[in-house]
Parts: structure tokens; sequence; C-alpha cells
């Protein structure tokens, strides 16, 4: 009976972190906003799910599932460090929300590219 509840509550858990963390993807507004709802509903939803069927097999079954315990360590250490990817790419970017095209529209993004940087030794040369 208590590997069930505590089974039960974990998988209650995660479905709460996962529904939380969709609807975040869906009402947030901004880039580094959105970026916060999916990384703890892939952390704490998925993970979740994935150590409650451990705690299953290892109380009920009577078998250590070392796999989902691989799979859970990958989640935990990959999820944040995506994460940390895609905000230093925003960053980088320079995009904010005002810079970011209109819904359905065409957007000329080469405003976005970065001028091409001059060699100190063509400074002297006049242009052609």
């Amino acid at each position: 009976m208590f590997a069930e509840v505590l089974v039960s509550a974990f998988l209650i858990i995660a479905g709460i972190f996962g529904l939380v963390g969709s609807l975040g993807l869906l009402k947030l507004n901004d880039t580094m906003q959105r970026l916060h709802a999916p990384t703890k509903a892939t952390t704490l939803g998925v993970g979740g799910v994935l150590i409650a069927s451990m705690l299953y097999f290892l109380l009920v079954k009577d078998d250590l599932s070392f796999h989902e315990l691989l799979i859970t360590l990958f989640l935990f250490l990959t999820a944040p460090v995506t994460a940390l990817f895609i905000a230093q790419t925003h960053i980088l970017m320079g995009l904010r929300r005002s810079d970011l095209p209109p819904t359905g529209g065409e957007h000329d993004w080469s405003i976005y590219d970065d001028p091409p940087e001059q060699d100190p030794q063509d400074a002297d040369q006049p242009q052609s």
C-alpha cells in the first residue's frame, strides 16, 4: 500500500508540473519567459514519471531498474544545459520583443547581421 501511494504521488506531481509547463509555454509572451516553463516541465515532470517507475520496480517488483536511473540522470544534466544554450543564443542575437516581426508578416532579418570587421591593416588603405 505504501509503495502504491508513493508511486501515485510522484505521478501526480509529475502530471502537475507537465501541465503547468505546457500552459506556461503557451501563455508566456517572451522567449526568456517561455524558456523557464518547459525546462521545469521536462526536469520535474518527466523526471517524476521516471522516479515513480523506478520506485515501482524497486518496491513492488523487487528489481532495480538501472536504465531508468541513467535516463533520469541524463535528463537532469542536459535540460538545464540546453536551456542555458537557448538563453545565451537569445541574448547574443540581441532580440527584444519590439524587434520581433508581427505574426504572419515578412521581416527583413538582415538588420540583425553584424557588420563585417575591418582589418586594422586595411584601415590605412582607401576604400574602393
